[in-house]
């Protein structure tokens, strides 16, 4: 099909969901519906199109997102399945922020699971129109309408239900549309996945789906004041008005359509890929995108492709066949292979090489790129994932991501000691294409050291580097990211002075260090009056401060964080004084104002979920507590019971084989970092213990 030039045609749109709860299945069923795939691909056999890394197939899970563009009722929609696993956040973090609309999926069965609300809260943070899609309506203990309580109670949502359900569990057939006033009933037959029926409504379901389009109706009326009057008196509203209203209702983010299905047995996806059409935003819908001109000032760009160009690198990925990849979306104007644009975060010039139009791993080339426009671009070579490339006249920096710390570190050495400098390179880019993916070398061990976001993260990087790199590696036992801070207000000197013949070093400074709530990082700011410390020294100051939160802490070297630091006053030489004095000075103060406020060391929390038969609930409650843990809520589905607990991330390692054993292989877990909380005074004085040992063993080899 030709290129849809009309932008208001276009839909580009995400699928979030927790994981198992049939992200990827409904994607190869909308790929199938629209004509993109001639076969449906299943995920338990390997064979989805969008799940296309030999890892995504051999685990049935997505690690990342992958882009495909199909179309439906003459509108383009561009497609980014991400992952539902906590360890591939990153994914949805960067899909979420280019995309104008997503699709969260839910099991009737699993419903409002802890991944769910982080993926709806990340939602939130973007200010994404949603439509809620309950899936499996097929399986046993499906409940849809406390899959739809949960919404508004968990996500603090709220639900408009356009669809009944025909039947329940096993003898789910089809859904009935209450905007239409109609049914839509489902083939059973596998060779016939694309018949569906359209009739009346069946006359058992008939008063309930009258009082249901009335509930549908009641709470429209909070979006449109016109729907009131129609309302009171007991007009009917036609469908082609409330679609209008469940769109204006969806884009202003005050409510979210839900519709039913069973994607794998092939029920609910044609309406739902309507309503995709009907109720979520096109590139036009949504505001202007904001950014920075170069004086700083806020500038807007429309979704205009004769707006000057602006676009924003949100992933990076290295194709075996088209070989480096930065992926783009385009926000305004148009940009045509071969064509310079500006780099503005990096301050330099690129061209763009070639254009693609990506299907999953598979490319077509295109000439040009517009707004609206989702593509990949061949030939930059110095973007990273958040840049902004733009017109070279009307330069602009466009919002960054919001980029997850890492709360897992595991060294790692090549087994062919000859591979040292391919691993480099590899991991080089790995963490280019992975922003919450980190490499570091340890100063005090040489050892190189990957961080990430959890187990399963870094065991796919290294099956990465094996299977794409050709490098094979060893990796250490896993470790903890613990932080240092401090609990009270302290004020504390920082001297450097030397003097050696010819110029000297001077720098004095006088600090504030007071605690600040968790997630606040370090934080400087300078209150000196009176010029004792001249204000272009200031800067060096807040640099050497934040030097020296980054290289550790004085209790066991841990990067400093959760902490004001504030400038109070000073001295300075009128010869002697330079900006490194003044840094040194800075870091000295920091170190100097933890050692007077005896800091503590921080611990990752993170969030569990069990969900487990009620038979091992003792057991595994028990199994929490002898970690530290305490639990959160437990809560009752049917034989099933949800357990949400907090628990240390240090006493989590290999629990998947741990509770695997005291459940028989029957319970299934989700973890995700929570917070970061005081490590108690008896551990943590063993951790400095463990750490000077280690120390000391490393300096007698």
């Amino acid at each position: 099909m030709a290129k849809a030039r009309d932008i208001a045609t276009i839909r580009n749109i995400g699928i979030i969901a927790h994981i198992d709860a049939g992200k990827t299945t409904t994607s190869e069923r909308i790929l199938f519906y629209t004509g993109v795939s001639q076969k449906i691909g299943e995920v338990h056999d390997g064979k989805a199109v969008m799940d296309w890394m030999d890892q995504e197939q051999e685990r049935g899970i997505t690690i990342t997102s992958a882009a495909t563009t199909c179309y439906w009722r003459e509108h383009r929609i561009n497609i980014i399945d991400t992952p539902g696993h906590v360890d591939f956040t990153i994914e949805v973090e960067r899909s979420l922020r280019v995309l104008d609309g997503v699709v969260a999926v839910f099991c009737a069965v699993g419903r409002v699971q802890p991944q769910s609300e982080t993926v709806w809260r990340q939602s939130d943070r973007y200010g994404v129109p949603r439509i809620a899609f309950i899936n499996k309506m097929d399986r046993h203990g499906a409940d849809y309408r406390k899959c739809v309580q949960e919404i508004q109670e968990r996500l603090l949502a709220r639900p408009l239900l356009l669809q009944l359900p025909i039947g329940s569990e096993e003898k789910f057939e089809g859904v009935v549309d209450l905007v239409e006033s109609r049914a839509y009933l489902y083939s059973t037959n596998p060779a016939e996945p694309q018949a569906l029926e359209i009739a009346p409504i069946p006359a058992s379901l008939a008063e309930e789906a009258r009082e249901a389009r009335t509930r549908l109706i009641e709470t429209l009326a909070d979006v449109d004041d016109s729907l009131v009057e129609d309302f009171l008196e007991g007009r009917d509203v036609e469908a082609a008005r409330l679609k209008k209203i469940i769109r204006q209702g969806t884009l202003s983010l005050s409510c979210v359509p839900v519709l039913l299905g069973s994607a794998f047995k092939n029920k609910g996806v044609q309406p739902l890929l309507d309503a995709v059409v009907d109720y979520l935003p096109s590139p036009r819908d949504i505001k202007p995108v904001a950014g920075l001109n170069p004086q700083g000032n806020e500038e807007t760009r429309e979704a205009d492709r004769e707006a000057p160009f602006a676009a924003l690198a949100f992933k990076l990925w290295n194709d075996v066949y088209a070989g480096h990849l930065t992926f783009l979306r385009v926000y305004s104007g148009k940009v045509a292979s071969g064509e310079q644009v500006l780099n503005s975060v990096k301050g330099g010039k690129e061209r763009v090489g070639r254009l693609l139009k990506m299907h999953a791993n598979k490319r077509e080339e295109i000439k040009e790129a517009e707004a609206g426009d989702i593509v990949a671009a061949v030939g930059l070579k110095n973007s990273a994932t958040g840049d902004t490339l733009c017109d070279l006249q009307r330069p602009i920096v466009l919002e960054n991501l919001l980029i997850p710390e890492p709360v897992i570190h595991v060294a790692l050495q090549p087994k062919n000691k000859d591979d040292q400098d391919k691993l480099t390179a590899a991991l080089g880019k790995l963490a280019a294409e992975d922003p919450s993916f980190r490499v570091r070398t340890d100063p005090e061990t040489q050892e190189t050291v990957m961080s990430g976001m959890g187990e399963l993260h870094l065991e796919i990087i290294a099956e990465r580097l094996r299977r794409e790199f050709k490098v094979p590696v060893a990796l250490g036992p896993p470790q903890v990211a613990y932080r240092e801070t401090v609990t009270q207000t302290v004020e504390a000197e920082g001297r450097h002075v030397r003097q050696s013949g010819g110029h000297g070093q001077y720098g004095v400074v006088q600090l504030r260090l007071e605690p600040l709530p968790a997630g606040s990082g370090v934080v400087f700011e300078s209150k000196v009056v009176g010029g004792t410390v001249p204000k272009e020294y200031w800067s060096a100051v807040g640099e050497g401060v934040e030097s020296a939160a980054k290289k550790g802490g004085v209790r066991a070297g841990y990067p400093v964080t959760d902490l004001k630091v504030t400038l109070l006053d000073g001295s300075y030489h009128e010869v002697d004084s330079s900006e490194m004095a003044f840094s040194i000075a800075g870091s000295l103060g920091l170190k100097e104002g933890l050692k007077k406020a005896g800091s503590v060391i921080l611990e990752p929390i993170m969030d569990l979920e069990i969900v487990t038969p009620e038979d091992y609930v003792g057991d595994v409650i028990r199994d929490i507590s002898s970690r530290r843990g305490h639990v959160v809520s437990q809560e009752s589905q049917g034989k099933i019971q949800a357990i949400q607990g907090e628990v240390p991330l240090a006493q989590m390692f290999g629990y998947a084989t741990e509770l695997r054993g005291r459940t028989q292989g029957r319970a299934v877990f989700t973890m995700q970092f929570g917070k970061y909380q005081e490590l108690p005074e008896n551990i943590a004085l063993s951790l400095i213990t463990d750490k000077e040992k280690q120390t000391k063993s490393r300096g007698r080899a």
